[in-house]
């Protein structure tokens, strides 16, 4: 193992790369033996969605060379898929972070010295409105920089189909062929005809923004409680800095409040630890914006502005952080009802024109919504771009309404077929609007949501494991829980396990077994008789192993929330204790 990375790193030397990638590879050589082998042991993986990794030298890494080597086999492929047409166009977008700018440019002269057409964002877009600018302008393709809400030192590259979708069987596994085949920069087209590459946006920009306010259900209810409602906002230093506000005053919200510090777009990330909202960190700075301004509703999305991180004031005045699920379930809820308000669906009837869409690891309170307005909810695989394949697929056939994951993603309408942020920040605003004037809070409206439907809570453990040694300690957990089946969870006993990657379900009182119809995937899950249940899978974008914790029980009152909830908290607990021992 240690020739094989040091005599990767001495190929870099002794090859065509440009002199001071060579200077920090010596250094590394000489200082930081540790460093070098995470950098060469092996190549920076294409994935199913693309390249996520620490910038920096080296085959495990993002930089000119792998971003160049991926767009070179994503062109390949794009190539041989649309062999019989002309004039291929492919948009290229990125956000906030360090060396975003330039690993776009990069792929933008890479598709063009293959022939494409390239429609390059002059400036830091959101990850929702390249998708949206994939089929507004015809594209075959595109791609997208960004991590997403990793730590500053990490970049990714998302590759996306003409649906506007992330890619998915059979085109990623044909896409991850074709670069493998590009095993060294040489093979490269680096550059070409400048003149296909035309820079703008702002055209998009007012394109994207009216597909996102045809969208709106309550518009006459935001300008009547405009002045009410009052919204803090944060884009944590990326993309939405923009674009969120405006998607917000054009609708009718008047009392919005930003986060000057973190509207300055930093690669740095300066103000937080990780811009990621799904983390309480991430938030202070809003919070004490909300304390200042007496706002019922902060809002926060990540670097590429995809997930919306949301809190709301409770009956006491204080601010409680939404998880992933409960976001979900309120957008789940308020777009149904007020369907029905509006007459686009009919109570107590089936609703077959409709659907919905969730990802295995998210609440199952979001199918109960669902299966009580007579609409179906779809579930599938980990991932958005899983709920954009059912969407595509049902395309001129049925009305999608919306569709989400516990992970802060959410999105309505055809027109995206990524999650969004912006839209989703929209949503949730009108929620609140529409909750006043029925004189609710957000608060009071998950409450009532709880007691109509169950309560059910939600906790996500995510250890991380790095380098070599970690990905050998995932691999040896999952197969623990494979060989090793829980049989007994806060003393209920197991009754079902899933088990994605062999596509089979075990059913332990009957000792039957069934297959699975959704596409392979690294995940099993564990169903007590009691309702809970343990989903594990590692993670897709960085050195994880993640844990999904999930609970149900009833709530008679929503006087009786606190308490439950307290229960529910020390319940989560017990289980977090039960699963950290494995």
């Amino acid at each position: 193992m240690t020739w094989d990375y040091i005599e990767k790193a001495q190929s870099w030397l002794n090859g065509s790369y440009d002199h001071e990638t060579k200077e920090e590879v010596k250094t590394l050589m000489e200082t930081d033996l540790k460093e070098l082998e995470d950098a060469f042991y092996k190549n920076l993986e294409f994935g199913t969605g693309g390249l996520r990794g620490i910038m920096g030298v080296g085959t495990n890494r993002m930089n000119r060379y792998t971003v160049g080597m991926a767009t070179q086999g994503f062109a390949n492929y794009l190539l041989k898929v649309n062999r019989h047409k002309s004039n291929l166009c492919v948009a290229v977008a990125f956000d906030c972070r360090n060396n975003s700018s330039f690993f776009a440019r990069i792929t933008a002269e890479v598709f063009a010295a293959n022939g494409f057409k390239v429609l390059l964002f002059h400036e830091l877009r959101p990850t929702p409105e390249l998708s949206f600018a994939i089929r507004h302008h015809g594209c075959v393709g595109g791609v997208m920089i960004t991590a997403s809400h990793n730590p500053k030192e990490y970049n990714g590259y998302k590759v996306y189909w003409s649906d506007g979708a992330q890619i998915v069987y059979p085109h990623d596994e044909n896409i991850i062929k074709e670069v493998s085949m590009i095993d060294d920069p040489s093979k490269v087209k680096f550059s070409g005809d400048e003149t296909l590459i035309h820079v703008g946006g702002s055209e998009t920009d007012e394109a994207y923004l009216n597909a996102v306010q045809s969208l709106t259900l309550s518009g006459d209810i935001v300008k009547r409680h405009t002045e009410a409602v009052k919204i803090v906002y944060t884009p944590l230093h990326g993309t939405g800095v923009k674009l969120v506000p405006e998607a917000l005053r054009r609708v009718g919200f008047k009392k919005i409040f930003n986060v000057p510090a973190q509207d300055i777009v930093d690669g740095n990330f300066p103000t937080v630890v990780s811009p990621n909202p799904e983390e309480k960190d991430a938030f202070k700075m809003a919070l004490e914006k909300a304390s200042e301004v007496d706002a019922d509703l902060i809002l926060a999305t990540d670097p590429d502005a995809d997930r919306l991180g949301v809190a709301v004031r409770d009956d006491r005045g204080n601010i409680m952080l939404l998880n992933g699920n409960q976001t979900a379930a309120i957008l789940t809820y308020y777009l149904l009802e007020r369907y029905c308000e509006l007459g686009r669906l009919k109570r107590g009837e089936n609703n077959l024109n409709y659907y919905m869409v969730k990802t295995i690891v998210t609440s199952d309170l979001l199918k109960s919504i669902a299966d009580f307005y007579g609409v179906e909810m779809f579930n599938v695989l980990t991932g958005f771009k899983y709920i954009a394949e059912v969407v595509r697929k049902n395309e001129g056939k049925r009305i999608f309404i919306g569709g989400g994951e516990e992970s802060y993603g959410f999105n309505a309408g055809e027109f995206v077929r990524d999650k969004d942020g912006i839209l989703s920040s929209l949503l949730i605003a009108e929620a609140a609007a529409w909750a006043h004037e029925k004189d609710k809070s957000l608060y009071s409206l998950l409450v009532d949501i709880y007691v109509q439907f169950g309560f059910y809570k939600e906790r996500l453990i995510s250890v991380t494991k790095k380098g070599i040694d970690g990905l050998k300690q995932i691999r040896d957990i999952m197969n623990k829980f494979r060989n090793e089946p829980l049989q007994r969870i806060l003393g209920e006993e197991v009754v079902l396990m899933h088990d994605y990657k062999s596509s089979e379900t075990v059913d332990f009182i009957s000792d039957l077994r069934y297959p699975i119809s959704l596409p392979k995937s690294d995940v099993i899950q564990f169903v007590t008789d009691g309702c809970t249940m343990v989903s594990v899978r590692p993670s897709g974008t960085e050195p994880k192993i993640k844990y999904y914790l999930g609970i149900k029980t009833n709530l008679d009152s929503a006087d009786d929330f606190r308490k439950i909830d307290k229960e529910m908290e020390i319940k989560l607990d017990k289980l977090q204790e039960q699963i950290s021992s494995i």
